[in-house]
């Protein structure tokens, strides 16, 4: 069945890159030289498969940026060329010589491509901060209040590498957190760039009083073993909670949980047995997902990430349909779910509709003076 779906998977790609490759090639044939046109062929299938061998070939920074940017370019082609040759169709009805329309029908969608590109690579790389304010019926800290801090989804990989961890932890430690939330998605499928560009020794200045916490992702499970992300992340200082239950300052509950498409991830009703309900009770959850279970369990605070926004609109009708609750704040009783559109990016390095972000929550309790 999975060789099956495969294949299908690869025809459909091989029949959109070509219908690609056929829509430069129509545009550019009049203009340009044979030996042009041939090192084209060559450039479209070799960036083409470069998305495959990326993944074959591990460690390769040359093949991941070229796939990783080749994405992008699919992903906006894909969108922007049936729409110019909708428009192309309809100017048939119209006087205007087809040989201009040709000509700038390929200079707009060109024009088109670079500024999408240039304006989702700012997204991507330009995280801005969004503030939350909770009330939690329950009592705090002495002071009755907590400022929490999120990154989601930070895919540190060849492109999302030090530079952007450095970004992060600046970004971070500029709005003194009292503790900071770090749920999933923390590499991109593949330690090497994680370990190779020393990301580790950035993410250990994170400065939180009462500490750094994470939990893995989907895309955390590379191929390896978990442990050994697990033991670089704590080597940074950062405790990572799966499946585990933590007390934290003696008056609040972290719950840390494998993700949720980890056949062995326990039930929440397990990892919560015999805690205290009467103090907060905060969870780091990958995907948002089974709000109910939580609200039932007394969780008070949900830090998500995975769905990206969209990453790249109209993605976030689709993550919009799939998740309760696909970005920000959603309150269910006593729960609060924050889902972060996360700090990196999967796949296309661009962002179009949502932007990179870190999250600052701000948590006022029973005990508080506001």
């Amino acid at each position: 069945m999975f060789i099956v779906i495969g294949l299908v998977f690869i025809v459909l790609y091989a029949l959109i890159v070509f219908y690609i490759g056929w829509s430069g090639w129509k545009w550019m044939k009049p203009a340009v030289s044979r030996r042009f046109r041939l090192f084209y062929i060559i450039a479209i299938v070799f960036m083409a498969s470069s998305l495959f061998l990326s993944r074959i070939v591990e460690g390769s920074t040359i093949l991941s940026v070229i796939g990783s940017y080749w994405l992008a370019i699919f992903s906006l082609l894909v969108m922007l060329l049936p729409l110019v040759h909708l428009i192309v169709w309809l100017t048939k009805l119209t006087r205007l010589p087809r040989r201009s329309v040709q000509k700038w029908s390929g200079i707009v969608t060109l024009i088109l491509l670079v500024g999408l590109l240039g304006y989702g690579s700012y997204n991507a790389f330009s995280p801005t901060v969004r503030f939350y304010d909770i009330h939690i019926d329950k009592q705090g800290p002495a002071n009755g209040e907590l400022q929490i801090v999120m990154a989601s989804d930070m895919h540190f990989s060849y492109l999302s590498g030090r530079n952007h961890a450095e970004r992060m932890v600046k970004e971070i430690n500029a709005l003194h957190p009292d503790i900071v939330l770090l749920p999933g998605d923390i590499v991109d499928d593949d330690i090497i760039p994680y370990k190779d560009k020393g990301i580790g020794d950035v993410l250990s200045e994170i400065e939180a009083p009462l500490g750094v916490f994470a939990s893995l992702g989907n895309h955390d499970r590379f191929k390896g073993e978990t442990e050994e992300l697990i033991g670089l992340l704590e080597e940074s200082g950062i405790d990572v909670l799966y499946d585990e239950t933590i007390q934290v300052d003696s008056w609040l509950t972290l719950v840390g949980r494998k993700d949720y498409s980890d056949k062995e991830r326990a039930g929440l009703a397990s990892l919560t047995d015999g805690i205290d309900r009467s103090g907060p009770i905060f969870m780091l959850e990958h995907q948002p997902v089974e709000f109910d279970i939580a609200e039932e369990q007394d969780i008070d605070l949900v830090v998500s990430g995975h769905t990206h926004y969209g990453q790249v609109a109209p993605g976030n009708l689709i993550t919009g349909m799939l998740f309760e609750n696909d970005w920000g704040l959603l309150q269910k009783g006593q729960l609060h779910s924050i889902v972060s559109s996360g700090f990196g990016f999967w796949g296309p390095p661009i962002r179009i509709g949502s932007q990179a972000e870190i999250v600052s929550i701000r948590v006022h309790f029973a005990n508080s003076g506001s």
